[in-house]
């Protein structure tokens, strides 16, 4: 190393640790100067720092004998800059009356050299050039500039979204470039356009919003200097839970439920009055059915307590939610059986039962189940049905009996199921005639089959010793021994008949 180069190097290290250990004193440091990107509405930190050495020697009378004052040039750093927040060593705090309460510097944060300036919320006229003036002892020991960028995106019409009513999203910037171009991206996708979807110089059209338009989007502008902003708007849709066009299963002589709920409360919109009127479509046109008003619910269900085939058909929720209406219709599809032969069954006939269902959308399948079997089994019984080949099939709309029997007697299930699983089901109750003799009959009947064969071997016996008793003794001691004989010969003629009958009303 030169000896010039000796000079000029030490003269450098002397300049540095000087300028370091400068307590107060003027431009030590070159300004600061950082750019803040914003979005309307949101809140927005402004940094200013002081560095580590400078910390390290004063921050023990930072809260005493520090004051900051934040100034804004406006539009740009050559306009004139006015006061927009000073904090006095005091402690007392001036703050400029268009930002009034909304910027703010935390005392926590200045004792420990932080005196990044808070704007909350930010509105689109804050946008410009920021300046803060740290000073120690009345001489600067801090100088910052930030610029503050504010993006904004705006939603028309104003107020909450309701499906399929046409919204614009629209997103600008206080960047002084030519915007270049402008991308979209819901749920963090790229957003391509289509026939509902049109992007055009920072805007976007949604001609029929729907529930899956839902949550958050992004804008991406691009300027002709190659800056890059973006900014999310959170879209909240005021629609119906569930499917588009739900379709409710209900079993003939069964209760139904049609849904109608809200996707979001209506308190959370700022609305305390909302209003449900429910519809029938018959014939074309609509008849009165129900209305209700519920202002801390977003759910009005129509309760029917009773369904037959005439119920099926669509129904319409109309909500009324403030000045707005918002409608979704509701199918009741109703599953029947019909029997081949109305009423009771006669054992060893051919029985069909018939599954059916209103307002069939092409791709339902059915299920046969035997509740309750025989008495000699409790077990859940899968029937098995026919088609008209005479296959056995698992499902089907037809269950075919060949012949009715005893153990075909108690309730068939038949159940609906679709893609998204079990729809609905509805049951029907099997009686047959000539019903199968209890058990308990049977072991009567056994009893006294019993009782009467023991009794006439009895009378037999007694009968035989009478007369070899009068045969014997030829005496008239015993005159009433033939009374007596023909006595128990007719018990015995009315009992045989008493047991005939008996025996004829078993097999009936």
């Amino acid at each position: 190393m030169t000896p010039v180069s000796m000079l000029l190097f030490l003269a450098f290290t002397l300049l540095v640790f000087n300028a370091g250990n400068i307590l107060p004193g003027g431009a030590e440091e070159e300004k600061r100067e950082q750019k803040v990107w914003a979005r309307v509405g949101s809140s927005a930190v402004l940094p200013c720092y002081l560095s580590p050495k400078k910390l390290k020697n004063i921050w023990k009378h930072l809260s005493d004998k520090t004051s900051v004052l934040w100034k804004r040039h406006g539009g740009s750093a050559h306009q004139e800059p006015h006061m927009v927040l000073e904090v006095e060593y005091t402690g007392l705090r001036k703050m400029a009356l268009p930002m009034r309460p909304r910027v703010s510097v935390q005392d926590t944060a200045l004792r420990n050299g932080n005196f990044s300036l808070r704007i909350d919320p930010v509105r689109s006229e804050d946008a410009g050039w920021y300046e803060a003036q740290v000073a120690y002892n009345n001489k600067e020991v801090q100088n910052c500039q930030v610029e503050l960028g504010v993006v904004t995106v705006t939603l028309s019409p104003p107020g909450f979204v309701v499906e399929n009513e046409p919204l614009l999203l629209s997103c600008n910037s206080s960047h002084r470039a030519s915007l270049v171009e402008t991308r979209w991206f819901h749920n963090g996708q790229l957003v391509p356009a289509s026939g509902t979807l049109c992007s055009f110089h920072g805007a976007l059209s949604i001609l029929r919003p729907s529930m899956s338009d839902s949550g958050p989007w992004h804008c991406q502008l691009r300027y002709s200097d190659n800056e890059i902003i973006s900014a999310m708007h959170n879209l909240q849709i005021l629609g119906f839970d569930g499917p588009i066009n739900p379709i409710v299963y209900a079993a003939a002589g069964s209760a139904a439920d049609l849904p109608c709920t809200l996707s979001y409360l209506p308190s959370a919109f700022g609305i305390n009055r909302v209003k449900a009127h429910w519809s029938r479509l018959a014939g074309g046109h609509l008849e009165a059915w129900g209305f209700s008003e519920n202002r801390s619910s977003r759910s009005f269900p129509l309760h029917l307590s009773v369904v037959g085939s005439g119920d099926a058909g669509q129904y319409r929720c109309a909500v009324s939610v403030g000045s707005k209406t918002i409608s979704r219709d509701v199918t009741l599809a109703v599953v029947t059986v019909t029997p081949s032969i109305q009423g009771p069954v006669s054992e060893g006939s051919r029985l069909l039962l018939i599954c059916s269902v209103t307002h069939p959308r092409g791709h339902e399948c059915f299920q046969w189940k035997h509740l309750n079997s025989s008495p000699t089994n409790n077990k859940l019984a899968v029937a098995t049905s026919h088609n008209p080949e005479g296959h056995r099939s698992p499902t089907g709309p037809t269950l075919e009996i060949p012949r009715v029997s005893q153990k075909d007697m108690g309730t068939w299930e038949c159940s609906v199921h679709g893609p998204e699983g079990r729809l609905g089901a509805v049951e029907y109750g099997l009686q047959i005639i000539g019903a199968q003799v209890s058990s308990s009959s049977s072991i009567f009947s056994g009893q006294v089959t019993f009782g009467l064969t023991l009794t006439l071997f009895l009378l037999l016996t007694v009968c035989v010793l009478a007369l070899a008793l009068q045969k014997r003794a030829r005496s008239p001691a015993f005159p009433a021994l033939e009374g007596i004989v023909a006595v128990n010969v007719l018990r015995k003629k009315e009992m045989e008949e008493k047991r005939e009958e008996q025996i004829w009303q078993t097999e009936c």
